[in-house]
């Protein structure tokens, strides 16, 4: 597939968005439109996400190699980060620092919530899911591992 490098906003509005529910959480659902798939960026996620009332846009997790950042478009919500609950609307911009706590956001208005995601794609993170006590391993060219937390160990290199 040839990719293209403008994008304009009729195109936009006729994107086939992708439909997605989170493989650890059946009440994240969201509608995605990558624009940086469709523009072939390979080092950078870039989406604009809609989520419905009453839904969340993911599962509440931190990437431990990977910044992320959202920018608020349309809807209310709350984004949780860490054991905090914040209001969000429209102009609204929320930073994740990679290793810094977990997150995740919920529609909660009588509208869509619609944001711009933006997230690193490295060839290689580390996440965890605080909620439901598991691990991500991602690395490129190999499918993910979850693990649960009770089972990472962490051993002494060279210790003989």
């Amino acid at each position: 597939m040839e990719h293209m490098y403008l994008v304009k906003a009729a195109e936009i509005a006729s994107f086939a968005a992708t439909d997605k529910t989170h493989f650890l959480n059946d009440n994240a659902k969201r509608r995605n439109k990558s624009l940086g798939d469709l523009t072939g960026l390979t080092g950078l996620g870039f989406h604009i996400i809609e989520v419905e009332p009453g839904y969340e846009s993911t599962e509440f997790h931190v990437h431990h190699y990977e910044d992320e950042c959202t920018y608020v478009l349309a809807g209310a919500g709350t984004v949780t980060i860490g054991d905090e609950d914040y209001d969000i609307g429209p102009g609204d911009f929320i930073g994740y620092r990679k290793g810094g706590l977990a997150h995740t956001m919920q529609a909660t208005g009588n509208e869509t919530l619609v944001c711009i995601v933006v997230g690193e794609r490295l060839a290689h993170d580390v996440g965890d899911y605080p909620r439901q006590q598991k691990r991500i391993y991602r690395n490129a060219g190999q499918p993910w591992n979850l693990v649960d937390h009770s089972a990472v160990t962490e051993p002494q290199g060279g210790k003989k």
